[in-house]
């Protein structure tokens, strides 16, 4: 083992300071003379993207975390952790930036697809396994964002005005558990807390997470969150990232000489830093090589999918039977445009989707399966792609690849690991054959300045978004411009679309040559589907969100489906009453139609995996294993909490402790779906409970003619505990699987942790007094009660 306090004796100033600021997008810099490697850090969470677009190295697409936390299952999401952990050693990652355990306060936070759960205790545990999964393949995490960070309305400056007892019982619970489990990173968030912003807040990041939690990993600034020199570095950050606008480097060194900034600090962080090293390999004397395990990471997207699909309404519908299956209609634009990943730093580039249509095709060979587009949420046209086009060859700089579609996008390293300061084009060229006649609909979106010549027009010159855009706002808010152009069938047209940059902008790409061929009005399509659906044995109707509606970057102004995707589902059911509707969205949308379809399954964002898991369930290959990680409304007014929108920079969570089910449970209002939710495709008897010490023991029995698992939920609720605190009326304590043939009896043990039982009121304390623990299938559906005495 590496003598670090050595290592850090030998470091001149300049060195040391350099190994606490990025040397560019995504790293650190090496320091050969004492063995220390580059240190590597790569945006997750879903999958591992590496430091720039490498088309001929793709990565695995996981689904979202709200998929992940569905499932109730750590192990699940140890597995999950494992396989992107070997990814990360494969692509040359050290520090993977992930898992996400903001909760979700309000279901209009823009990247609620990207968090967990609106309860601590299951986002902690299914962070903690996630933890333990990537770091065992000698990976490091950065637990995110500390703190606050539930919502994206101003998030680079807002203050958050968190109580005392929501920060330590809600917001920071599940960074405790992960810490405690072992985590080896932080990432602070760029928002402030009780009016200090989080890249230098002492007291959360100094006081609380390094002294009180003994935390002894790194702490990571979100990327150009360190906006200050001495208070950041006062404040309990490590790193500050990237390279660009850091206020770190010399100007930190020069502190130091001041006297503004003490010695001993800077040694702290580069212990650290040194730490993180030894752990990933990075240091001479700690050099390993873990092989990436061979991991199969198609199976794990498939079977996460699997576990993680909610069906939340089934009037006998599912699973479908094969001699019910003469005609499937498929119906709805995401149906063979599956949306797999949110929007933001979550993207990346899988080698493949697997689209419901295309799933239930290759599980249905010998079935007729038609799809109709119905409905079409999106508002930008889709990539460029199909047998129309010809390859689409880009080139930039001095570099030439081919791609799938006609979009491309990238954060980090140009393709070909070109330097980014010599970059100043993108060109793509290809060739549109038509197969009809007519207005063709072709786009340009993305940023930067285009040319885009169809034949021999010019159809465009300029740039799509105003002068002065900010680098964040160019990135996550693409703008489109939308052409039409009478074509032939049958003859081919060049097109080229050109893109310039600013010197050095070139770091962040997201460009999209989109396309539509003729076709029927909205109207049209509406009763193409209508007509598919009647002459059909079953219908499935895939419905959800567009990137432009769940992103980083922006929040939610509606729970509403986009587009007319309320309607489509409406006059389906009403011309089939076999019909499912799929529902792939990250987060919770309103469903006004929910008792008008035969079924109801809830995907999220489903990963690469999305058909193949989705013809899985309906077909009855495998159970829907998921629960709601969160609470469903049946209104938008109805929510406990709902406000994104900051007054006077700051933004109040006044609810205090009651958020999610804990505000539901107060509210006179009911969800349409109630946390922990989901049906599967047996039935469970709960037949006994009993608390002895610290656990719980649930005993069932599979009551069904399938083998199936259960997610056991255990509640607290207070029958008589005095205390000037308000409690929630119940609270969630520990889960279990539970996994049995039909007509099996088994028993789950479920620990029951002294903190289940404590308030924060200036300090950790047990409230004496007699509790129910409650054994459900859901919140609202309790099986089994026993007592317990504090």
């Amino acid at each position: 083992m590496t003598d670090i306090d050595h290592l850090v004796g030998v470091l001149t100033l300049d060195e040391k300071v350099s190994l606490l600021t990025g040397q560019d997008f995504w790293s650190l810099p090496a320091i050969p003379r004492i063995g220390l490697r580059s240190l590597v850090m790569s945006d997750g969470p879903v999958g591992v993207r590496g430091t720039g677009y490498t088309p001929d190295d793709p990565s695995t697409a996981l689904p979202s975390p709200t998929a992940l936390a569905a499932a109730w299952d750590p192990a699940l999401a140890e597995r999950a952790g494992r396989m992107l952990g070997a990814e990360s050693r494969r692509k040359g990652v050290h520090v993977l930036l992930g898992p996400t355990v903001n909760l979700h306060r309000t279901p209009l936070g823009g990247r609620h697809f990207e968090c967990y759960s609106e309860d601590p205790l299951l986002t902690g545990e299914i962070a903690a396994g996630f933890v333990a999964g990537v770091q065992s393949q000698g990976v490091a995490t950065t637990t995110k964002h500390l703190v606050g960070n539930d919502f994206e309305t101003e998030r680079m400056t807002v203050d958050v005005r968190i109580p005392e007892r929501a920060l330590r019982e809600i917001y920071l619970a599940p960074f405790e558990r992960v810490v405690r489990a072992g985590g080896w990173g932080v990432m602070s968030a760029y928002n402030g807390v009780n009016g200090a912003s989080m890249a230098a807040n002492a007291t959360i990041q100094e006081e609380i997470l390094k002294r009180e939690w003994g935390f002894d990993g790194f702490v990571v600034s979100d990327w150009r969150a360190a906006r200050s020199t001495v208070d950041t570095a006062l404040g309990g950050l490590d790193v500050a990232m990237p390279a660009m606008d850091n206020p770190w480097g010399p100007t930190l060194v020069e502190a130091v000489r001041q006297g503004r900034v003490p010695l001993e600090v800077i040694d702290d962080k580069v212990r650290r830093v040194l730490l993180l090293a030894s752990r990933v390999g990075a240091l001479s004397s700690d050099f390993f090589d873990i092989s990436p395990m061979s991991v199969d990471g198609d199976a794990v997207a498939r079977e996460v999918a699997v576990r993680s699909f909610v069906l939340v309404r089934n009037e006998g519908l599912l699973p479908f039977t094969g001699p019910d299956l003469r005609r499937v209609a498929v119906i709805g634009a995401l149906a063979t445009d599956a949306r797999v990943l949110g929007g933001g730093s979550a993207q990346l580039t899988p080698a493949h989707v697997i689209s419901p249509l295309d799933g239930l095709r290759a599980a249905l060979p010998d079935t007729e399966v038609v799809h109709a587009i119905g409905a079409d949420p999106r508002p930008f046209l889709p990539p460029a792609q199909g047998p129309e086009w010809s390859a689409f060859v880009f080139t930039t700089g001095g570099h030439r690849f081919t791609a799938e579609t006609g979009a491309v996008r990238w954060i980090g390293d140009p393709p070909g690991g070109q330097d980014v300061g010599t970059i100043t084009e993108l060109e793509l060229r290809t060739v549109l054959t038509p197969t009809v006649t007519g207005e063709h609909r072709i786009a340009v979106s993305g940023f930067g300045a285009f040319e885009l010549t169809v034949g021999d027009e010019k159809l465009y010159q300029g740039s799509l978004h105003p002068p002065g855009t900010g680098r964040a706002d160019l990135l996550l808010n693409p703008r489109e411009q939308l052409f039409t152009v009478s074509l032939a069938a049958g003859t081919p047209t060049p097109v080229v679309l050109r893109q310039t940059f600013e010197p050095g902008a070139a770091h962040s790409v997201a460009t999209t040559l989109g396309h539509r061929g003729p076709g029927p009005d909205e109207e049209g399509l509406i009763a193409e589907a209508v007509a598919l659906a009647a002459r059909s044995d079953v219908a499935v109707i895939v419905v959800g969100t567009t990137e432009q509606v769940e992103s980083e970057g922006f929040d939610r102004t509606s729970l509403a489906l986009p587009g007319r995707q309320d309607e489509l589902v409406s006059r389906v059911a009403a011309a089939n009453p076999r019909t499912v509707v799929v529902v792939n969205a990250g987060s919770p949308v309103l469903l006004p139609w929910s008792e008008e379809a035969a079924a109801v399954l809830l995907t999220w964002f489903p990963g690469q995996e999305a058909g193949a898991a989705l013809a899985d369930v309906l077909l009855g290959v495998a159970e829907p294993g998921g629960r709601l990680p969160t609470t469903w409304p049946r209104r938008e007014q109805d929510c406990p909490v709902l406000e994104v929108r900051p007054a006077d920079g700051t933004l109040g969570y006044d609810e205090d402790i009651f958020v999610g089910y804990r505000g539901w449970l107060r509210s006179a209002a009911r969800p349409l779906y109630a946390f922990g939710h989901g049906q599967g495709y047996t039935t469970w008897a709960y037949a006994d409970i009993t608390v002895t010490g610290a656990e719980a023991r649930v005993t069932l029995t599979n009551t069904g003619d399938r083998t199936g698992r259960e997610v056991v939920q255990v509640y607290l609720s207070a029958e008589a505990a005095p205390s000037a605190l308000a409690r929630p009326e119940r609270w969630l304590a520990g889960f279990a699987i539970a996994e049995a043939a039909p007509g099996e009896t088994v028993t789950v043990r479920i620990p029951l942790p002294e903190r289940a039982f404590q308030v924060w009121d200036g300090g950790w304390r047990t409230v004496p007094g007699v509790y129910s623990v409650i054994a459900a299938h859901a919140l609202d559906d309790p099986r089994l009660t026993a007592s317990v005495t504090r």
